[in-house]
């Protein structure tokens, strides 16, 4: 099989090194090194993480989509010789006979040959949502989905000439989905090149200005200093180390989960599991353990003959659902008296009945098992048999009736088949799914999160909502029957707004209801297992798909859970908040720094004064005000849920403190450079006291609430701006010198007062924001 599944390596470099962040900061990086001022070159330390992470993480995600898809990939069952067999899906040949049945993917173009009632989902390659109930000798395409019924067909087109391969070669391509984080860091960085060239013009010529003039730079040798001042103020406006630590903030999020055995499939992902306060689950194998048993049998006075066979049948019928095999245990193996039915209805998860007619013989006549509230009349017979099947499904049972009636089945319309007249109820079944012992303890989490959850089902609403009650949902009316569902979209969203728990609930009714909670402005995750489930996981903010579960459900869903365990899911959306949430954190750093310095660079460009740094020193502040503390601050354990708008929060946050910061420093050097007619060194050693103190509050507000871990960040940076002032080895490397006691007192005071300032910002913010939530 050829491996299309990403760029080639060659590729992968180049899409990472030719990067507009990666020009602007490697390009002052080159000029630096041929100054011969490497020591004003340390931030070209980012160019190189930002391209290995990149190249790193594009490489093996392309490696690990590779495994996935000979893990994942589907075996196909053909017939060979009169035999049916199981083979790789690259094994299947032209003219092969294909033998599908409920859930098969099929892994190639075949013409189809026999049909029983055979229900197809082409959504994931056309899109369109409706199944399709193709008629012998129309063509199928490959990655459809069976979704009912059984038959064959003949391979036509395979391999690479297949339509899923023409179709899908681009989709397995490894790619970063779009998200709201990624955006509006795409956006500031975009804002920020085309602002760059107007900044180095005033830069460069402010620099030289301050130098003497470009005639005296050139004449004697100060253009050398004047480039690496303006590469400083130039390389201070560039976030350099946000998209690294957003990378390695997210890339840790998907180790960690994969140790709890979540499969992440995208990175982004993690982000929307941050935003997520909407859950939309099946009750099969999320509330309930998801393994039916025979509880009980209630045969009516004078059952019709050869119902047991009938069961039997219906039951090991390759097309028969999960609830339907489980009586296959206690009912024999299917065809015991050697009966073969003439006509045949699958189940399907559209109508919910499945059926079968025997012409003569122990068993003659059309039997169907489904919903007694599906399948018999609310009269006569038909209803002591609905209410005793209500009193079980309100007892949280399973139930499912057996009816009979002498009438064929008749022939299958496009609006799908029609129930036989006269069904009289032969027996009602009970079948016990025991409720998880933790679900209710999930779900209060989730509450306690501040995520609702939302219950569709295609069981009895009786069970549903007597399962919903078991775990504490809570019910806005005595029955949640989806039958009883508005197609209108708006009015669908108005009974949304109160009731979470549904049963009878149809695949596009899920989907219906996904897209009306999000129109309320819910961010909606989906959990699915089941080819029913694969139109509102496609739909959903976040598809997250049960490991044992179909491929089509695997194939659409951002998340899987390995183990298939329910208890994944409080571990997976607090991962998610802890990740986005810091994140956001580290934005407010990173692009406060950002205000500041282009502010400066405006300022000191504008006013003709020289810069008060030189790259190294810059890169020493940003170390001890960001860099240092965002290595930490992006692994903290944080539960706060994410919310839209983190580019207008960041701006409010940011901007005023840009400012502020940016004042106090401009305060200062003008003090020392033209009040005291202090020396260069000095004026750089008291602009970084400043600036250092000054930034250090932004990380004191955004560390809280204090643990040990945030309290010994903060207190190490403190500790190493008094270091690296004190210590002679750092001053010489820095080019720093002891400056007088009064630019020291300046510096603190000015630095202080900016504190207070950034404060009060800061708790203003707050009380914003409450007022907002409140």
């Amino acid at each position: 099989m050829v491996d299309d599944s990403g760029r080639s390596f060659a590729r992968i470099l180049a899409a990472n090194v030719f990067t507009v962040f990666n020009g602007v900061v490697g390009g002052c990086f080159i000029l630096l090194l041929a100054l011969g001022a490497w020591q004003d070159a340390l931030f070209g330390f980012f160019v190189i993480a930002n391209t290995v992470i990149g190249v790193v993480q594009e490489f093996l995600a392309k490696r690990t989509l590779a495994r996935l898809a000979v893990l994942n990939s589907p075996r196909a069952a053909v017939l060979r010789n009169g035999l049916e067999v199981e083979c790789a899906v690259e094994d299947v040949v032209i003219g092969d006979t294909l033998v599908l049945r409920p859930g098969d993917q099929l892994a190639a173009d075949a013409t189809l040959i026999e049909s029983h009632e055979i229900e197809v989902d082409q959504s994931l390659l056309t899109g369109e949502a409706d199944p399709v109930t193709p008629k012998t000798g129309q063509e199928l395409l490959s990655g459809s989905v069976v979704l009912a019924g059984s038959g064959t067909a003949r391979a036509i087109r395979v391999g690479a000439d297949s339509y899923a391969a023409r179709t899908t070669s681009e989709a397995r391509q490894f790619s970063l989905v779009r998200s709201e984080l990624r955006r509006s860091i795409g956006r500031i960085i975009v804002w920020l090149s085309l602002a760059l060239v107007p900044i180095m013009a005033i830069v460069v010529n402010g620099q030289v200005q301050a130098a003497g003039g470009w005639s005296v730079v050139f004449s004697n040798g100060a253009w050398r200093g004047a480039a690496i001042t303006s590469v400083a103020s130039i390389i201070a406006t560039v976030p350099a180390g946000l998209v690294f630590m957003t990378s390695v903030a997210l890339a840790v999020g998907a180790v960690r989960l994969a140790r709890r055995r979540v499969l992440v499939r995208e990175l982004a992902a993690v982000e929307g599991l941050a935003r997520v306060d909407m859950l939309c689950i099946d009750k099969t194998g999320t509330l309930t353990e998801g393994t039916m048993t025979l509880d009980r049998v209630d045969v009516v006075e004078h059952p019709a003959p050869g119902w047991q066979s009938a069961v039997a049948w219906l039951a090991a019928d390759p097309a028969a659902n999960a609830t339907a095999r489980a009586l296959a245990r206690d009912f024999g193996p299917a065809l015991a008296v050697g009966e073969k039915p003439d006509a045949v209805v699958p189940f399907s998860s559209r109508y919910k009945w499945s059926g079968a007619h025997f012409a003569s013989g122990p068993s003659a006549g059309s039997w169907v098992l489904g919903g007694a509230d599906i399948v018999l009349a609310d009269s006569g017979p038909g209803a002591r048999a609905r209410g005793q099947a209500a009193a079980l499904a309100s007892a949280g049972e399973r139930t499912l009736v057996l009816a009979h009636t002498l009438v064929p089945i008749p022939h299958a319309e496009p609006s799908g088949p029609r129930l036989p007249r006269g069904l009289q109820p032969v027996a009602v079944i009970a079948l016990g799914d025991r409720v998880r012992r933790d679900a209710g303890e999930i779900l209060r989490y989730f509450a306690d999160q501040g995520v609702e959850v939302c219950v569709l089902s295609g069981d009895d609403p009786g069970t549903v909502a007597a399962v919903a009650h078991a775990v504490g949902l809570p019910l806005a009316g005595p029955r949640a029957d989806a039958r009883d569902l508005p197609s209108d979209p708006p009015r669908l969203a108005d009974v949304l707004r109160t009731q979470r728990v549904f049963g009878r609930v149809t695949p596009e009714q899920k989907k219906a209801v996904i897209l009306s909670l999000q129109s309320l402005g819910h961010t909606v995750a989906m959990i699915g297992d089941g080819v029913n489930d694969t139109l509102a996981l496609k739909h959903a903010d976040l598809g997250i798909a049960m490991g044992s579960g179909t491929a089509a459900a695997r194939s659409v869903a951002q998340i899987v859970l390995l183990d298939g365990s329910f208890a994944r899911l409080p571990h997976v959306v607090a991962e998610g908040r802890r990740v986005i949430a810091n994140v956001e954190r580290l934005a407010k750093l990173f692009l406060s720094k950002t205000v500041y310095a282009l502010v400066l660079a405006l300022g000191f460009g504008l006013l003709l004064w020289p810069f008060p740094f030189l790259p190294r020193q810059l890169s020493v502040v940003d170390g001890l005000t960001i860099g240092l503390p965002a290595l930490v601050l992006a692994l903290l354990p944080n539960s706060r849920r994410s919310r839209r708008g983190f580019l207008r929060r960041a701006v409010r946050f940011c901007v005023p403190s840009g400012l502020i910061i940016a004042g106090a420093l401009l305060a200062v050097t003008a003090y020392a450079s033209a009040g005291t007619r202090a020396s260069s060194t000095q004026v750089h050693t008291v602009a970084v006291i400043t600036l250092t103190l000054s930034a250090l509050w932004v990380l004191v507000v955004l560390a809280r609430p204090f643990t040990r871990a945030t309290a010994a960040v903060v207190v190490g940076a403190y500790a190493g701006l008094v270091l690296i002032v004190a210590v002679p080895f750092s001053r010489d490397f820095l080019a720093l010198s002891a400056p007088a006691p009064e630019l020291i007192v300046v510096a603190v005071a000015v630095s202080a007062g900016a504190s207070v300032a950034l404060e009060l910002i800061h708790r203003g913010a707050l009380r914003r924001a409450r007022t907002a939530v409140g």
